[in-house]
């Protein structure tokens, strides 16, 4: 192996586990009760390598939501992927998305800590970034397959995020987070099937 690959290789495994203790501090703690010299300790590596890999902390947050958005979002595409027809789809989707918020790492880093770090707008985009074009292309999908009725499709997008976020944000911050998802799930499963029983 040369030497290129080797530090090459190094500076992966030095990444990964940054990445890791930071998950595992950012879902114990938050954002703002985890400090970068915890990380650098329980991973076994100097601050100099921490910011070698990221600017600050901000910025090593950002690279585990972003792992956890990667993961989530594969793991709901194919829940979704397993449906007969595109509406079905979406709607396994939706429920996939809902169960995953009773993931204490999804709860602490997604729904609490990242409005907080990155704003609305960083949110934002993060849903157009990982969902939205998923979500718009089963509806446009469902549309030409007359199961339901031709309608705006990014708006239509919009609204059906919109929602799920309001009821993860729901489930994050419930006493009974297990309950609150099974209220949420059935409002939307009713809004969802409203918007296919509306066939003309």
């Amino acid at each position: 192996m040369s030497v290129k690959s080797r530090q090459a290789q190094n500076a992966a495994a030095t990444r990964a586990a940054l990445l890791r203790v930071a998950r595992k501090l950012f879902t114990e703690r938050g954002y703002g009760e985890t400090a970068t010299e915890e990380v650098v300790r329980r991973a076994r590596v100097t601050r100099g390598a921490l910011y070698h890999h990221f600017r600050d902390k901000r910025d090593l947050f950002k690279a585990v939501l972003d792992e956890e958005q990667m993961k989530m979002a594969a793991a709901i595409k194919a829940v979704a992927a397993r449906e007969s027809d595109p509406w079905r789809s979406l709607m396994a989707g939706c429920r996939a998305f809902l169960d995953a918020c009773l993931d204490p790492a999804v709860q602490q880093i997604l729904l609490i800590d990242a409005p907080a770090v990155l704003g609305w707008e960083g949110c934002h985009e993060a849903d157009a970034m990982y969902y939205l074009d998923g979500v718009k292309m089963l509806i446009q999908a469902a549309i030409d397959q007359r199961i339901i009725p031709p309608q705006p499709v990014d708006a239509l997008a919009r609204v059906i995020l919109g929602a799920l976020n309001e009821a993860a944000m729901l489930i994050a911050h419930a006493d009974d987070e297990k309950s609150a998802r099974r209220d949420v799930s059935d409002v939307v499963d009713k809004l969802l099937g409203g918007i296919r029983s509306a066939r003309t």
